[in-house]
């Protein structure tokens, strides 16, 4: 007679060889991670190129190029200048080689685009021909244009702040929703498959050969360790493999925030797999066949997945809100929520720390009504087992 926790290990040993050994787990992964690669790559192309624009300058406003580069990394815009004749200009412009063509004089430019200005190119013109505009008026007036603009500039609002602005908030965003959606990715990818694994041992009677030599929760939870080590390598290949990636693209730059930021969503996954995993096991024990599998894990799916739904359009509206703080405290959705406010920042160490309480505290209860049902609904065979039927045994 082997011990216990032996047997758990046997259990686990045996899920996480199969599960990482198929072709699936492998194929999977990968069109993963091109996918996040092209994702990346094509953000990073199109952020640089909406950065950029590449200017034509013909006749009198070749005098202006260099105030239109100055004004143009003022606005955040990083403009290149090219001297061509009209018909050359135009001919780039419908070939895409140039994005504006200018003409005319410094106070009334004519641009040239192929369908539509860049809005953020359009204020830097109008703002370099009204610029010309004024001095020409200041000197008509008998003012010197310089002296008067170093005055106007100098007039500048004061702004007291509550609560500063933290830095790379915005890549805290992206990190946060990034977290959110690889834990529910893992959560209810591998908890699905407990529940599977559960009906094709019991439509195979497998299971009642692994009874003979092991209890119902040293199987359970083998089960549940071994699939859950198989989803958390994948999100840790997915994780490490898409922060290297965004840092190559200069999408992430914060490497602080990343690296917090997989070691909470490490801890996190660990506590809403196991929250979730024996909900998922009771629930496949229910059933005797693959065809009414989903009828009995779709409420577990649906709950998960409002958790999910709920906190990504929480994160982005307000992830400060008393509605993220509520939401980020319910064990149901804390291992999807909490995380993701973590990494934005706006979660108080009180929180953090109430939420990992509340979810070890519903967990082990989930974990010993999910065992009472596997246990009590293993062995049934034939018609869907009702709950209830299951947790009186």
């Amino acid at each position: 007679m082997i011990s216990p926790w032996k047997a758990v290990r046997l259990v686990a040993k045996r899920e996480l060889n199969t599960r990482l050994r198929t072709r699936s787990f492998v194929v999977g992964t990968a069109v993963i991670l091109v996918v996040l690669a092209g994702y990346l790559l094509l953000q990073a192309t199109l952020f640089g190129n909406a950065n950029k624009a590449n200017i034509g300058l013909t006749g009198q406003t070749t005098g202006i190029a260099n105030q239109l580069k100055a004004a143009g990394s003022a606005a955040g815009k990083e403009i290149q200048t090219t001297v061509v004749t009209p018909a050359d200009g135009r001919a780039q412009v419908e070939s895409g080689d140039l994005d504006a063509v200018l003409s005319g004089s410094a106070a009334d430019l004519q641009v040239l685009v192929k369908s539509d200005l860049d809005d953020q190119l359009r204020a830097v013109l109008n703002g370099i021909s009204g610029q010309q505009v004024l001095n020409a008026k200041l000197l008509e007036a008998d003012q010197d244009p310089a002296q008067v603009m170093r005055e106007v500039n100098a007039a500048q609002v004061k702004v007291t702040e509550i609560k500063p602005p933290e830095p790379g908030r915005g890549q805290r965003l992206a990190v946060g929703l990034v977290t959110v959606f690889l834990l529910f990715f893992g959560i209810q990818t591998y908890g699905a498959f407990v529940a599977q694994g559960v009906v094709e041992e019991k439509a195979s009677r497998v299971v009642e050969i692994l009874l003979s030599t092991v209890r119902p929760w040293q199987l359970v939870l083998g089960k549940v360790l071994g699939l859950g080590l198989v989803g958390l390598v994948q999100i840790l290949i997915l994780a490490v493999a898409g922060l290297a990636m965004a840092s190559a693209t200069g999408a992430l730059t914060l490497s602080g925030l990343a690296t917090g930021t997989l070691l909470w969503g490490v801890v996190w996954y660990l506590l809403g797999f196991f929250l979730y995993a024996t909900v998922y096991a009771g629930a496949g024990s229910l059933v005797s066949r693959q065809e009414d599998a989903a009828s009995v894990i779709t409420p577990v799916t649906m709950v998960l997945t409002i958790g999910f739904v709920v906190g990504f359009n929480v994160l982005i509206q307000n992830p400060d809100s008393g509605t993220a703080q509520v939401l980020s405290l319910i064990p149901l959705f804390s291992p999807i929520l909490m995380p993701g406010r973590i990494a934005i920042g706006a979660a108080a160490g009180w929180e953090v720390a109430t939420a990992l309480a509340l979810t070890l505290l519903a967990g082990a209860l989930l974990t010993w009504l999910g065992s009472r049902v596997y246990r009590n609904g293993v062995l049934h065979t034939g018609s869907r087992l009702s709950l209830r039927t299951a947790l009186r045994g």
